[in-house]
């Protein structure tokens, strides 16, 4: 597959999941805008990952639960790109805690990044897809939107929410050639799940019928599908990359 001259933008690029689609899309021909918020050492290393791989990017900073700041920022990415073709709504916080003891404020910060911010990025990003009846959107959910999870009803809630962000935008924009699907991983390998003690880690693999956690790039393969050519029929679908997990 090659995208060769699409401009991509990848929210929450700058590290696991988020650098694995941009070095991904970067080699298949896209320009990408690796978007972070407060890592721009991360960002930039992501960057020379890309360009390494014989791509070509850009970071860019900015808060995806920011709606002023979002639209700004992408009406700079169009005027100096030309458009947007593809969007990764990748970018993602955790507050974990159980619900009576959770904060409003852990609440209401997992849901603006992780629910809200998807919805501020197409918004700004749809606009040129309309105008030139190609585009790509796909929104990074998660097993535990499917599943839940003790702990984590801000997250599981967010993600649950992408999958129908997903459909309705998929209805919109379908009559545009813009389609809009969602990735949802598993237990991935991440700075967090290395971190975790190996009693954790084994009743983890235990629950997972591949008995081995997934690689960001296993994800990035999921995503580059559903960004390509080859993907243009298939829209308000969710890919699950979880080893078998959650079937």
């Amino acid at each position: 597959m090659t995208l060769a001259g699409k401009i991509a933008v990848v929210t929450g690029g700058s590290r696991g999941i988020g650098r694995a689609i941009s070095v991904k899309l970067a080699q298949m021909g896209c320009f990408v805008w690796v978007n972070y918020v407060s890592r721009s050492e991360a960002a930039e290393d992501t960057v020379g990952l890309l360009e390494q791989s014989g791509g070509q990017g850009r970071i860019i900073q900015f808060d995806v639960a920011d709606f002023g700041q979002t639209q700004s920022t992408f009406k700079s990415i169009i005027t100096e790109s030309g458009g947007v073709d593809i969007l990764i709504n990748n970018a993602g916080i955790t507050r974990d805690g159980l619900v009576a003891r959770m904060k409003e404020a852990d609440w209401n910060a997992v849901i603006d990044t992780n629910l809200k911010g998807a919805f501020c990025c197409a918004k700004a990003a749809v606009r040129p897809m309309m105008k030139n009846r190609w585009g790509r959107i796909v929104n990074i959910s998660s097993i535990v939107g499917f599943s839940g999870n003790g702990g984590q009803v801000n997250y599981s809630a967010a993600k649950a929410g992408m999958v129908g962000l997903t459909k309705s935008l998929a209805r919109e924009f379908a009559s545009r050639k813009i389609t809009v699907n969602c990735v949802a991983p598993g237990y991935i390998v991440t700075e967090m799940t290395q971190n975790l003690d190996a009693s954790v880690k084994e009743k983890m693999l235990g629950e997972i019928p591949m008995a081995s956690l997934g690689e960001a790039e296993d994800v990035a393969a999921a995503v580059a599908y559903l960004a390509g050519e080859d993907a243009g029929y298939v829209t308000g679908q969710t890919i699950h990359v979880n080893g078998g997990m959650y079937m």
